[in-house]
């Protein structure tokens, strides 16, 4: 019993991650904001990543949120770039989570001109397991895999590599000095994803970049903006937190949203 309760729990608080989710996408997307988790593995390089991309980007405006556990050292490093950066700290929890992103948003003046299009980046907490199972209201889910790790990855971490949208494999300029299979990593990432681009990318000599920028640009372009209406009347709808939101139980949560093209 003990057991059914507990997984009753659990449904409850991925089916409310679920929706709190949708609305901050369906609030990006009115608002021309195309929004890009970024997940992997401690030391893929993920801000240097999202440093390579935003450097090469020709339309689109970057924003980024910054998920660690602790410390806002990449946020204070991409704010010195003149980046639009913001901190999110768990204080524990292995991976970010809708409500955070939620709150995150709503504090943020995406200062865009009219049909302006806009990417916000969320590098996720350095984890290939627990921000798999997380929505978080992004359009793309980007994974960062290396060279350095092994080939193996795909078939470690299935779940991570089914999701993505586009994949990016960096660090290739090691792979001379490495005994890296190309191959057999990709047989295993097709094996679970048909569809996702896969882009070999160096952040320490760019390569490859450009083109994820414009892989970008072109979703974000896609976005459609067009007038729509996101609206939940009066109360009674309970939000389920986990233990790691701020007050870490059921509470009633009111809203009443009206979204608009730009």
């Amino acid at each position: 019993m003990h057991d059914i309760r507990k997984l009753n729990v659990m449904e409850n608080i991925m089916d409310e991650n679920d929706h709190i989710a949708e609305h901050v996408k369906e609030h990006m997307t009115a608002h021309g904001i195309l929004v890009v988790n970024e997940m992997g593995a401690p030391g893929v390089g993920k801000t240097t990543t999202l440093k390579n991309i935003i450097e090469r980007l020709q339309i689109a405006k970057p924003f980024v949120i910054e998920g660690d556990i602790e410390s806002d050292l990449d946020t204070k490093d991409l704010n010195a770039l003149g980046i639009s950066a913001y901190q999110i700290n768990t204080f524990g929890a292995c991976h970010l989570d809708a409500p955070m992103i939620e709150h995150q948003v709503n504090e943020i003046e995406f200062d865009l001109e009219n049909k302006e299009r806009g990417l916000l980046f969320i590098e996720n907490i350095g984890n290939l397991v627990c921000p798999a199972e997380f929505t978080i209201g992004e359009h793309v889910l980007m994974l960062i895999s290396t060279v350095t790790e092994g080939s193996d990855k795909p078939y470690k971490y299935p779940l991570a590599f089914e999701k993505a949208d586009i994949i990016l494999l960096n660090k290739v300029d090691l792979i001379p000095y490495l005994d890296f299979d190309e191959e057999f990593f990709m047989k295993g990432v097709r094996a679970l994803n048909k569809t996702a681009p896969v882009f070999k990318v160096s952040g320490k000599t760019g390569e490859g970049f450009a083109e994820v920028a414009a892989w970008l640009e072109g979703r974000a372009a896609a976005l459609d903006i067009n007038e729509h209406v996101h609206e939940h009347h009066g109360c009674g709808h309970e939000h389920v937190h986990g233990p790691h939101h701020e007050h870490g139980k059921e509470h009633e949560h009111c809203h009443d949203h009206h979204h608009s093209s730009r």
